[in-house]
């Protein structure tokens, strides 16, 4: 390869990181979501907010005409098709194609394959651009047929990962992930790798595996580069929330309490410090309270909202089993306090979590009180180590009257 086709491989990788990497919108399939999810009672969205979020996802639609993607909401959401609307963005659209169907043509007679593989790409950014994503993923596959340095294809797949998460495709997003990080670890720089766990992280969020994107995430705290996702707050948003469900209080207060990057936006989400800070100092009536604030933003995310139960479930199971931790015994009254809530909400709880062996306690309904039962560590090992010899035995006399039969 001569000098000037390096300046131009160069060239073509530069503008595959400019492009691609800021496509789809990301925050149209924010808006969309929200208008989905506005029919449920707990979206807490009046008919003004409604309204103002369906102007917003119709003022991003015009400006990216995106005329497949209009289509698809007004038959999802029964809205009536502005024809005249669909009409223009579709001649836009076609004017564009054909544009890119004359330099597809031109690259491919007098020009070399960067300029086709160029071509190629700029019709996937174009269907990614209007939201059409059959076509723009027929134009990848197409696109990756032809000469690509590892870079590229990494880059490729990251759009492509992208796409899943516009459209919530997670079969999309969990094949390309693992295409993605082959090529990584065949190749790919660190900011690839970084990027890649924040698009796993998503992904991991919408596939309900806290404890492994708690892990993506709080890795990325001081290495986020993935804006074409999510805002930095937002990024450290689902790190608190997902690090303070699985990490203990030790590495919690290491790698979230005290980390500059966290402090740093912690505020720029309301309550999120308040929420933080309330677990890890056993203030769990302002644990409690920031809980509550908090859950509109969770139930409008589109990666939490569908966990949003199993979310506060095991956030209540943690603080309660935090404050039990510190007493063998103590007054329903008392703890109900601590947690600024009812007596009778407080005992309705614990029965549940404890009637389900999540709690490690006892209600003494008559007192009033709750007494813990932590479980001997070794007399459980000893008990596991019975249960799980004597269903060996039970296999190997099975197998013994076969070998005999």
């Amino acid at each position: 390869m001569g000098v000037n086709d390096e300046k131009k491989g160069s060239h073509v990788s530069e503008d595959l990181e400019l492009d691609i990497s800021t496509l789809p919108t990301m925050e149209i399939s924010h808006l969309h979501y929200l208008l989905h999810a506005s029919s449920s009672p707990h979206a807490a969205m009046d008919a003004t907010t409604i309204e103002t979020t369906k102007s917003q996802l119709l003022q991003q639609i015009q400006e990216y005409n995106m005329a497949p993607y209009y289509q698809q909401l007004c038959n999802e959401f029964q809205w009536t098709l502005d024809t005249e609307l669909l009409a223009k963005m579709k001649k836009a659209n076609e004017q564009e194609l054909e544009a890119l169907d004359a330099q597809l043509e031109d690259a491919t007679k007098n020009l070399g394959d960067i300029e086709v593989l160029e071509a190629h790409l700029a019709r996937a950014r174009l269907y990614s651009k209007i939201g059409d994503k059959t076509n723009v993923l027929e134009a990848f596959k197409t696109a990756l047929t032809k000469p690509t340095s590892i870079n590229q294809k990494i880059i490729i797949e990251l759009h492509i990962i992208r796409i899943g998460l516009f459209f919530s495709d997670l079969e999309l997003v969990e094949t390309h992930i693992k295409k993605a990080t082959t090529l990584i670890d065949e190749g790919g720089d660190w900011d690839r790798r970084n990027r890649l766990k924040v698009y796993e992280g998503c992904y991991l969020l919408m596939a309900r595996d806290f404890k492994k994107a708690s892990k993506l995430f709080q890795e990325s705290v001081a290495t986020f580069t993935s804006t074409e996702l999510m805002t930095y707050p937002t990024m450290i948003f689902y790190a608190v929330i997902t690090c303070v469900l699985s990490m203990d209080r030790v590495e919690l207060k290491k790698k979230i309490v005290d980390s500059s990057e966290v402090l740093a936006v912690i505020l720029d989400t309301p309550y999120l410090s308040d929420f933080l800070n309330g677990l890890y100092d056993c203030n769990y009536k302002q644990f409690f309270t920031a809980m509550v604030q908090l859950h509109p933003h969770i139930h409008r995310d589109k990666y939490l909202a569908n966990h949003s139960r199993f979310i506060y479930r095991e956030l209540r199971i943690l603080a309660y089993s935090q404050f039990l931790q510190s007493y063998r015994s103590v007054t329903m009254q008392s703890m109900a306090q601590s947690f600024g809530i009812g007596v009778a909400f407080l005992d309705s709880e614990l029965s549940r979590f404890i009637a389900a062996g999540r709690l490690n306690a006892k209600i003494d309904k008559v007192a009033g009180v709750i007494e813990t039962n932590r479980p001997d560590a070794k007399n459980a090992q000893y008990q596991e180590t019975i249960k799980k010899g004597d269903t060996l035995l039970n296999r190997i006399q099975k197998l013994a009257r076969v070998i005999n039969v």
